[in-house]
């Protein structure tokens, strides 16, 4: 069982999973989450498609026993992310993720900069899921993205499907205030809650309630 049961970062029909919401919902229910974040992919996302989204989110949230939050994960451009204030304003988190594919390290780093630069931006999503194809950046590098990230608030996820980041980065986030969430990026209901990988790194860097985004729900 897990010591802190919530998954921020899972997807349904809307965008790129297979199934509905409520199976997500049931899903979560039958692991033993107290927290579950739908997070759909915000290209997917525009005007009416938005609104039933949201409001079946909402439903499930009030029927079920478990917390339900309504999410979606932004794409990180080199012109910014695409989530625009209205549809931020109506979420409950905005996660970010660089979905590019690049060849070099530190372009990711600066895409992830903007993103923390972005108000509409809570968490970022699967850093470092790209650097065993094109290279690590130094540790200067990942030391400004933290710094940055602790400045604006931000959090990052720790992403169980991608296995990053690694437990320094954690213990930096740790140690210098900034805010994570566990994350299976789930595409069907089996591996909704899947986040044994990101609770074990973050109880190896010393992790407690108190460092995880959405502690006052779990």
């Amino acid at each position: 069982m897990l010591e802190f049961p919530h998954d921020m970062h899972t997807h349904s029909a809307y965008s790129d999973g297979v199934s509905g919401i409520g199976d997500n919902v049931a899903a979560a229910e039958l692991k033993g989450l107290n927290l579950l974040g739908i997070s759909d992919h915000s290209h997917y996302l525009r005007e009416k498609a938005l609104n039933r989204y949201l409001r079946e989110v909402r439903r499930w949230s009030e029927e079920s026993e478990i917390t339900v939050l309504a999410g979606i994960e932004a794409n990180i451009t080199h012109s910014g992310t695409d989530v625009p204030d209205e549809i931020a304003e109506k979420l409950d988190y905005v996660i970010a993720s660089v979905h590019l594919w690049l060849r070099d390290p530190e372009e990711y780093v600066e895409l992830v900069k903007v993103a923390l630069l972005d108000g509409n931006v809570d968490i970022i999503g699967h850093f470092g899921a790209s650097f065993p194809h094109i290279g690590y950046p130094n540790e200067e590098s990942l030391v400004e993205i933290i710094e940055l990230a602790e400045e604006r608030g931000k959090a990052f996820e720790i992403s169980s499907r991608y296995r990053v980041p690694d437990v320094w980065f954690v213990r930096e986030c740790i140690r210098r205030g900034v805010k994570l969430v566990f994350a299976s990026d789930a595409h069907m209901p089996r591996e909704v809650g899947n986040v044994s990988w990101s609770e074990s790194v973050f109880k190896k860097a010393g992790g407690k309630k108190e460092d995880l985004l959405f502690e006052e729900f779990l």
